[in-house]
């Protein structure tokens, strides 16, 4: 069988992925998603060296240039976190999780979100004239249920991977846990970043060196309106 033949069937999610991976990929797919699920961001390639107790990050590295040619994840550069699973990744994790409860109508497993634009000062962020429009997706592309999608601006999250235009899942709640990608409102701007609550108070922390963490004080106006449980691009890295 020549290679392309064999890097299609890897991509299949009906195909056994699991079957195709060696013990320690599977502990580093597990790993990846693990972190997506509790922070809504990739591992880097230090944290995953330190997890499994590598010597050095290029370790991981080569790990995870192996599942990436497994077809298992997608491997963006530019930055430390740039771990991205593929659908195919998702639907066969799921399918091993949930596989007694099987639907048999393919609709059933799609959320339609609606898509939120600039939102105005003050006024709730699912407000009708803050969607753009609504997506019919896939359910089991996310770890966690989202309740809508919010358009990206600006690079201030590049480093988790997050880039401007891109449309972030978001569950609608209003407590998050220290590391959690966040949308919050602080003000009359809503912003995504990573929260980490200290003694001094909340700070929402970006992805991007060119950008300062924001320290929000005790006279601001602040709410937590969700964390991200996924992300969407609409065009392809170049």
């Amino acid at each position: 069988m020549n290679k392309n033949a064999t890097d299609s069937r890897q991509d299949s999610p009906g195909d056994g992925l699991k079957s195709k991976l060696t013990a320690r990929q599977q502990q580093i797919l597990d790993l990846v998603r693990t972190a997506i699920e509790r922070t809504g961001a990739p591992p880097t390639r230090a944290e995953i060296a330190a997890e499994l107790g590598f010597k050095s990050a290029n370790a991981a590295e080569e790990h995870l240039q192996a599942l990436a040619r497994k077809g298992a994840i997608e491997l963006v550069g530019g930055t430390s976190r740039g771990i991205r699973l593929r659908n195919s990744t998702l639907h066969a994790m799921n399918e091993s999780r949930n596989r007694q409860f099987s639907l048999p109508l393919p609709g059933l497993l799609q959320l339609t979100l609606p898509l939120v634009g600039r939102v105005a000062a003050g006024s709730p962020i699912l407000a009708q004239e803050h969607v753009d429009r609504s997506f019919a997706v896939e359910a089991t592309l996310f770890p966690g249920k989202p309740d809508y999608l919010l358009r990206v601006r600006g690079m201030s999250m590049q480093g988790a991977g997050i880039l401007d235009g891109d449309l972030i899942a978001v569950q609608k709640t209003q407590d998050a846990r220290n590391g959690q990608i966040v949308v919050a409102r602080l003000g009359d701007e809503v912003t995504i970043k990573r929260l980490n609550r200290t003694a001094r108070g909340i700070e929402l922390l970006p992805e991007n060196p060119d950008f300062q963490p924001i320290l929000v004080g005790a006279d601001d106006v602040f709410e937590l309106e969700g964390i991200a449980v996924g992300l969407i691009r609409n065009t392809p890295l170049m």
